[in-house]
């Protein structure tokens, strides 16, 4: 019996999420590398430095990925670009394992992060344009990995103590994901819509018909929206080839571009790297501290699994705000517990999970999925590139300074608790629902005409979002403004 096209495109975007899972398992990894006793040992004196301590966690090179990531991604396509980021990590990951020393494992990290700055940057962008309309928020969001992590960092805690399979292991594992998206990845089809742009319609009609349609290049779902790729394409020609400069100089481009990079951003101020990074460094050591972790790794993949049913019914900005309220409410009962009974390390991993479960089920998945689909096909690559770049600058401020700064403050974790609401101040007052236009061919049109401050406008609801489905389905190309839209 084949495959419905759902369940196809489905296992397509699941594969491609290896890109987004690796920078999942490189957060968990770390926290239960950095106290293992026989790393401190290999790494020398130079680890008692805050600053290189620091350095190990924050170097993650991603920040750099991002600039060969949109000229690859527009140039040779998604599929070969998310091969050249696997292949550049197995090269970081492999420094990381064999490392006899400091700088090497500062080469590893750094070209590891360098792979997972396209992966995890490309993943997403690929689920987005491969993705039926009406599951494309489920589809990109699958990038949970932590679970795994944690669970390794503590079984060979516990079990390899002292010894360099404690560190090695854990770090050697994290190539393992990357090894079947280079042999791989080539077998699942290409962007539809990154054909489309290149000039080759009748291979993206293929395509679309593989992906949507049983191979029925005749459906009219299929048809429907090849003519919403040609009216897109054509109006990109009008306004010509594409430019970093338009996207700061077009408002709707710059907007979209601004509300991508805050997001990012604010994902790092919800203090979950902190979290990730340095939890077994704060007071903790032992290895019931990484128990802790795998259970709030467990507790994660369960708010994943609540985000990839839910987030194409309830859109992206009721989880967004809802998610960073509980996190930053999770900081303030933390802040209380810490002061009020310190020695109660169970009531902090207590709080933990709570923040986790929210952060996992509402912000983090979302961080990557909203760029990803607010952007037209022209300047999809290089506008996520950018926005991602965020995340990978804001991760390198927090896991640098983290070391320093909870040592110096007090109240620590209410920095986190004051970030939280403001960033669901920020989303509820700025963002519009992107699934309010479920057809990416049409985001232009909505960031074009929704105000600035959606409150209390149709743009911060969330509407059908089978609706164009059912229009393209019917063969009516999705060009007809939707409710609100002009």
């Amino acid at each position: 019996m084949p495959l419905s096209p759902k369940v196809y495109t489905w296992l397509c975007g699941l594969f491609a999420s290896l890109g987004s899972i690796i920078f999942g398992y490189d957060l968990g990894v770390i926290a239960g590398v950095l106290p293992a006793p026989d790393f401190i040992r290999v790494m020398g004196d130079r680890y008692n430095n805050p600053n290189l301590q620091g350095l190990i966690a924050s170097i993650f090179g991603a920040f750099f990925g991002m600039f060969p990531v949109a000229y690859c991604a527009d140039k040779f396509g998604r599929r070969i670009t998310i091969q050249l980021g696997a292949a550049v990590y197995i090269l970081g990951g492999a420094l990381q394992t064999g490392a006899t020393n400091m700088d090497l494992m500062l080469s590893g990290r750094f070209f590891a992060g360098f792979g997972v700055g396209i992966m995890s940057d490309l993943a997403p962008l690929y689920q987005a344009e491969i993705a039926h309309p009406s599951i494309r928020g489920r589809l990109t969001t699958l990038q949970q990995a932590t679970f795994v992590a944690s669970w390794v960092t503590y079984g060979t805690s516990a079990g390899l103590k002292g010894t360099q399979a404690e560190w090695r292991i854990p770090l050697g594992l994290q190539i393992l994901p990357a090894l079947p998206l280079i042999s791989f990845m080539l077998l699942l089809p290409e962007s539809p819509r990154w054909l489309a742009e290149k000039g080759r319609m009748e291979e993206a009609r293929k395509t679309l018909a593989r992906l949507h349609a049983h191979g029925d290049v005749d459906d009219p779902f299929v048809l429907a929206q090849i003519e919403d790729m040609k009216a897109d394409i054509h109006k990109a020609r009008d306004i010509g080839k594409s430019s970093w400069r338009e996207l700061f100089v077009v408002p709707s481009n710059f907007r979209r571009l601004s509300l991508g990079y805050i997001l990012q951003f604010s994902v790092q101020m919800t203090g979950v790297s902190a979290i990730q990074y340095y939890s077994t460094t704060m007071g903790f050591t032992s290895t019931r501290i990484l128990l802790f972790q795998s259970i709030n790794s467990i507790i994660a993949l369960i708010g994943e699994a609540c985000c990839v049913l839910w987030i194409d019914h309830t859109g992206r900005r009721r989880p967004l705000i809802i998610g960073n309220v509980a996190s930053g409410l999770s900081f303030v009962v933390g802040a209380i517990l810490m002061a009020r009974y310190p020695v109660l390390t169970t009531l902090f991993f207590f709080r933990t999970w709570v923040f986790n479960f929210f952060f996992s089920a509402c912000i983090g998945p979302l961080s990557w999925a909203y760029p990803a689909e607010i952007f037209s096909t022209r300047t999809r690559a290089k506008s996520t590139a950018i926005t991602s770049s965020s995340s990978w600058i804001s991760n390198f401020f927090i896991a640098q300074v983290t070391p320093k700064a909870f040592g110096a403050i007090g109240w620590k974790y209410l920095v986190f608790a004051i970030c939280g609401h403001t960033n669901a101040l920020f989303i509820w007052a700025f963002y519009p629902a992107s699934n309010y236009i479920t057809p990416l061919t049409q985001m232009d049109a909505l960031f074009e005409n929704s105000p600035l401050f959606v409150p209390g406008t149709p743009y911060s609801k969330v509407d059908d979002h089978r609706a164009a489905e059912r229009e393209l389905r019917q063969g009516t190309p999705s060009l007809i403004p939707c409710r609100g839209v002009t």
